[in-house]
């Protein structure tokens, strides 16, 4: 716990009034450090990563968020190692957003931690409210992405394009829709269709190589 109250409540789930949030719990800090990351040159790619490991907390091996991109706080978001983000996502952490290992991410995709009361009375207000997002190992969310407060997905999940994902999402299967649903299990046939897919690559690749050292 810290002495802001207010900070407090937002992180615990409870509802709170930003402007009441003490300055030196506020998001401008995480702000300009990302309008800083966006602002580069495409090709400083070195300088982005070193500029993208102060705003995503974590192990962050071999994690790269592609510009531009937003956050609200910058400073409530966990990455596991090798996790690609495309371009345009969001990251609204007002409260934690907690992501695995090896998850990719589509372009445009929102994490949303705020919300809202549905009472119009309380939301006018000022009154609002945060829950955690947490996605799993080897998770895939495809373009257009939207996650919203307090939902846990899986690892070894696909999340179609264009769903917004309204309740948790179980391990190992496909979701897509809005709101999301399972359409489906990830099967051994998936499995054993991709390692053939990737056989054939793996494959391609080697005669290559061969060619170019006869060469």
């Amino acid at each position: 716990m810290t002495e802001d109250h207010e900070y407090d409540r937002m992180l615990a789930g409870k509802l709170y009034v930003t402007d009441r949030i003490q300055d030196a719990n506020r998001e401008i800090p995480g702000k300009l450090l990302v309008q800083k990351i966006n602002q580069l040159p495409a090709d400083h790619v070195d300088e982005i990563i070193a500029l993208e490991h102060q705003v995503f907390k974590g192990s962050r091996n071999n994690v790269f968020i592609q510009p531009p991109f937003e956050v609200d706080y910058g400073r409530h978001i966990s990455v596991g190692d090798n996790f690609y983000c495309n371009v345009n996502a969001i990251f609204l952490d007002t409260n934690w957003i907690k992501i695995g290992n090896n998850v990719k991410i589509g372009p445009r995709v929102n994490l949303l931690t705020a919300g809202h009361p549905i009472d119009a009375g309380v939301r006018i207000s000022l009154l609002e409210f945060s829950k955690p997002i947490t996605i799993g190992d080897n998770t895939w969310l495809g373009g257009n992405v939207t996650v919203l407060p307090g939902v846990n997905i899986g690892s070894n999940v696909v999340i179609g394009a264009g769903a917004v994902v309204t309740k948790d999402i179980p391990d190992g299967v496909i979701a897509v829709g809005t709101p999301a649903r399972v359409l489906r299990k990830i099967t051994d046939d998936d499995r054993a269709y991709w390692e053939k897919e990737a056989a054939e690559y793996r494959h391609d690749r080697e005669k290559q190589d061969h060619e170019k050292q006869d060469q």
